[in-house]
């Protein structure tokens, strides 16, 4: 063979190696029809917006397989509801291609509570969005924050950021706003137990900000206030007033002290400042 080609001159020989060449190309381009199946194609049926049996039933009569590609949630939409098909709808593909179906969960997913108590109401807004929740009521709330988040509740309660809850769910938040113009003599809280000075201030819209218990204390709901700030009386014993959305610090231990029991804050001790009037 290799005489053959060496006892012929050099034009044949590359005059045959060109004409093998092309007729191997011709060859090759002639099956690649045969091996990818180039005729045997079908237009994909359009199953966006139907239900997911519908959509598995048309594309198994069209001669294609079903594959689940992704799960979401609205809750504008119906369970089972096709959202999106991959290839689109009326593209021509093999018919050996696979249909990848994205639909709508018939129940919301849990997620995760994010945090947005110090939270603008504008910029918690835009947090409960982002999670998939959202705004269920809002209620102001006397406080140096104005138009911050001070509470977020779920069905009435306060939620912690973690906690597992399902999406869409309505979160409530508190929302500061501005100081009261009603004043009211600082309460006597020394000698009431921690639990009996929540509720007397929440009352009049004060709240306890620090509370710093005794090593001994172990409950501290029914510990003893001993110490409070601010004061009720000041250092020349005048009355000090607070207004709602302030707040007051307390000390408590387990021993009742001694107080003076005619001095107990009543409705009459309230009064309006300077702003508001007297009354």
């Amino acid at each position: 063979m290799f005489k053959f080609i060496t006892n012929k001159p050099l034009w044949v020989n590359i005059l045959a190696g060109v004409l093998l060449s092309v007729a191997i190309f011709v060859g090759a381009i002639s099956s690649l029809g045969w091996f990818t199946n180039h005729n045997d194609a079908k237009t994909v049926p359009a199953v966006t917006g139907k239900t997911l049996m519908e959509a598995e039933r048309i594309l198994s009569e069209a001669g294609f397989t079903i594959e689940i590609q992704d799960s979401v949630y609205y809750d504008s939409l119906p369970p089972f509801y096709v959202i999106r098909q991959v290839p689109d709808e009326l593209e021509v593909v093999k018919s050996t291609r696979s249909v990848y179906l994205t639909y709508n969960r018939a129940e919301p997913p849990l997620i995760e509570m994010p945090n947005v108590v110090g939270y603008s109401f504008r910029n918690a807004l835009m947090v409960l969005e982002n999670a998939g929740l959202k705004l269920g009521d809002t209620t102001l709330r006397p406080d140096f924050a104005k138009n911050s988040v001070l509470e977020q509740l779920y069905n009435g309660v306060t939620i912690q950021p973690g906690a597992k809850i399902k999406m869409g769910s309505k979160i409530d938040l508190v929302i500061g706003s501005e100081l009261s113009h009603v004043s009211y003599a600082t309460p006597n809280l020394i000698g009431l137990t921690l639990y009996e000075a929540q509720q007397l201030l929440d009352g009049i819209g004060v709240k306890l900000a620090a509370i710093i218990p005794d090593p001994d204390v172990r409950d501290t709901a029914n510990a003893y206030i001993y110490r409070q700030n601010p004061p009720r009386y000041d250092d020349e014993g005048n009355l000090i007033t607070i207004r709602a959305g302030q707040v007051m610090d307390v000390w408590v231990g387990t021993t009742k002290p001694v107080t003076d029991s005619t001095d107990v804050f009543t409705p009459s001790s309230r009064r309006r400042d300077s702003i508001g009037g007297h009354e």
